[in-house]
């Protein structure tokens, strides 16, 4: 076996088996929530995209900072669901679909919707800051981003392919999308970059907790193990 094979091996190994496994046995089925969440959005997108259904979607699923707490709070679950306006609505579709599904063979259901709110919602809660910040400052957002409608599942994908690469441990794999975000940041500095790194700060915070509780688990129990699949031959 070539060092690149055994790399990507160890890299995707434990992630591939859990994935493969349910699709060969599940097939669609395995994935009701992701395949609900690109219906869902693939709809929000098609009523978007009509005269009579605009101002709906707007008022379900659209989150704008200079929008009150409450109900941009009420607003941010759909808002995963709604196709931002700088990405191809086959793109969302993609995203959901791929990194969702895998998510939730791995994770199941409840906790990928969990995660992905999470991440979502300290992308929400972070413009409010950086935009009070003003755009001095590191952290800061410039005013005119108070008016930036925020929608799509970008956050939340990030969110989640940072996760499963901590749960996973491909590393590798989490370290690549999280130096993506910061570049994307370094290069062009919007409200969606510096809400991609507040999401994926959220989730390694989820990271370490997930950890400690499943050290704090394995001292009870007495177990050594990884809590991974084994990789097959």
């Amino acid at each position: 076996m070539s060092t690149l094979a055994r790399r990507a091996r160890a890299e995707w190994g434990p992630l591939y088996v859990t994935v493969r496994g349910a699709i060969a046995e599940r097939r669609w089925r395995a994935i009701p929530m992701a395949t609900g969440a690109v219906c869902l959005t693939a709809l929000l997108h098609l009523v978007h995209n009509q005269s009579w259904g605009y101002g709906f979607v707007q008022d379900v699923g659209a989150v704008r900072a200079k929008d009150p707490l409450g109900p941009a709070l009420l607003r941010t679950p759909l808002s995963l669901f709604v196709p931002a306006l700088d990405l191809p609505v086959w793109g969302a579709l993609l995203q959901i679909l791929l990194v969702f599904g895998i998510a939730e063979i791995c994770l199941g259901w409840w906790r990928t919707l969990a995660i992905a709110y999470a991440a979502t919602l300290a992308g929400t809660l972070y413009a409010r800051v950086g935009i009070a910040l003003g755009p001095g400052g590191l952290l800061g957002l410039p005013a005119a981003d108070a008016y930036v409608v925020d929608t799509g599942p970008s956050a939340a994908v990030v969110g989640l392919a940072v996760f499963l690469g901590r749960r996973y441990r491909a590393y590798a794999t989490a370290g690549a999308v999280i130096l993506a975000m910061v570049i994307e940041v370094l290069v062009k500095e919007n409200l969606a970059g510096k809400e991609h790194l507040a999401a994926i700060a959220c989730v390694l915070v989820l990271c370490a907790v997930s950890a400690v509780r499943q050290r704090r688990s394995m001292a009870r129990t007495g177990s050594t193990g990884s809590g991974l699949p084994p990789i097959k031959s």
